[in-house]
């Protein structure tokens, strides 16, 4: 019940037992097509490359950084937390000249702030974490793909921990990259990053590819900076899930099955279900744990979903709770870093555990932990607090891999 990974859907590590094919057999190149269309859903997107990159969310920043920019771009980061922070230092690494704008930790970066920065630097690049877990706080992106294309820059936005548990809208946003992870609210494993590319995006990325790797013929147009990374060389990667097949790298066959089974899940219980449900779990998980005596950190009207951070009580050892609830009721929870480390705990509802049992049992568990800590909490408050909020959403508790 932390910030991720969490637990996987037992439907996607069954899926991982999936014997193996070659990777030109007719059912594995089937399962790619068949997978980027799955997920031309989950995104909301009708971009044609929408695929995998192999590799953790990491791999997925990566390959859209590396691929996008050319060193001495200008690239704007909103900062809102540590993984704007990474944001920027990929971008550096890519040569990149980086521009932070930054809120302080807690709240959302304004869009007015974005605007301003995107229309005097004119970046190549507008990148951007969706929800960051590190503060538990969420980007509004609705504005940024005008205010990016108004001023000629391509819109990037890491939305490892955000996709399929909260509101997202690739097309409607005008995002151009977007790349996630399977290990927060799709319910798999780490180890495999959606990617969805826009025709915009391509562009950029076909300009780039080179004459080396033999993509181009001699005498073509080419970039005058070859793509840093052959492995996350996204226009490579297009080339393999692409009709040609052309090999690149030898495509992690059991990931592209759990991957498939995420997108599946998701879809058969309904996109827009499954962001209610993790609204809901979010939002009884936050009111059980304020009724709990905690005090909820950061600006609530921009709190992800998926994941809540409460402030950790005076007099209350921080590791040491976290150490009880796992050691006593096999429960993990997080802490943070940086800045708020040792002050807050960071408790999760995603995936497969965004679902009310698991909601009360934390919050139950928690309420014990915490009264043998020297903190008074009030008998039953924490899970009479969540069950009021299912109580006004009974549409919203759905059954999620055999558990209501």
């Amino acid at each position: 019940m932390g910030p991720g990974p969490v637990n996987a859907d037992p439907r996607v590590l069954r899926a991982l037992s999936t014997p193996l094919v070659g990777q030109y057999d007719p059912w594995m190149t089937a399962t790619m097509t068949e997978t980027m269309g799955l997920y031309r859903q989950v995104f909301a997107t009708e971009n044609e490359w929408t695929m995998l990159v192999d590799g953790t969310s990491r791999a997925g920043i990566e390959a859209a950084l590396v691929s996008l920019l050319e060193p001495g771009d200008d690239v704007v980061v909103p900062v809102f937390g540590r993984f704007g922070h990474l944001l920027s230092e990929i971008a550096e690494r890519c040569g990149a000249r980086v521009h932070q704008v930054e809120a302080p930790w807690g709240q959302a970066v304004p869009a007015s702030a974005v605007r301003e920065a995107v229309a005097r630097v004119r970046p190549a690049v507008l990148a951007v974490v969706h929800g960051d877990t590190s503060t538990t706080i969420a980007q509004p992106l609705e504005e940024l793909g005008a205010i990016a294309h108004e001023h000629g820059a391509l819109l990037y936005v890491d939305a490892t921990a955000s996709l399929g548990g909260n509101p997202f809208e690739t097309d409607a946003w005008e995002l151009d990259v977007v790349t996630a992870g399977l290990q927060k609210c799709l319910a798999g494993p780490p180890g495999s990053a959606p990617i969805t590319i826009s025709p915009r995006a391509t562009e950029v990325i076909d300009a780039r590819r080179s004459v080396e790797a033999g993509i181009r013929e001699p005498g073509e147009e080419t970039s005058s900076r070859r793509i840093a990374s052959n492995y996350l060389d996204l226009a490579q990667i297009i080339d393999y899930w692409g009709p040609r097949r052309l090999n690149h790298h030898t495509e992690a066959t059991s990931m592209l099955y759990a991957a498939r089974e995420c997108a599946r899940v998701i879809l058969q219980e309904g996109r827009d279900a499954v962001i209610a449900r993790h609204r809901a779990a979010g939002d009884a998980m936050a009111a059980g744990l304020a009724a709990l005596g905690l005090a909820l950190y950061g600006d609530q009207a921009h709190r992800m979903a998926n994941v809540v951070a409460v402030e950790i009580p005076a007099g209350v050892p921080a590791d040491g709770v976290r150490t009880a609830l796992l050691a006593d009721f096999g429960i993990e929870i997080g802490t943070s870093f940086g800045p708020l480390h040792g002050k807050v705990w960071r408790i999760g509802t995603m995936g497969v555990n965004a679902r009310k049992d698991a909601v009360l049992t934390t919050l139950a568990a928690l309420e014990q932990v915490l009264r043998r800590a020297g903190h008074t909490a009030p008998s039953g408050a924490g899970v009479d607090a969540a069950l009021a909020v299912y109580a006004e959403r009974p549409a919203e508790v759905a059954t999620v891999g055999g558990h209501a």
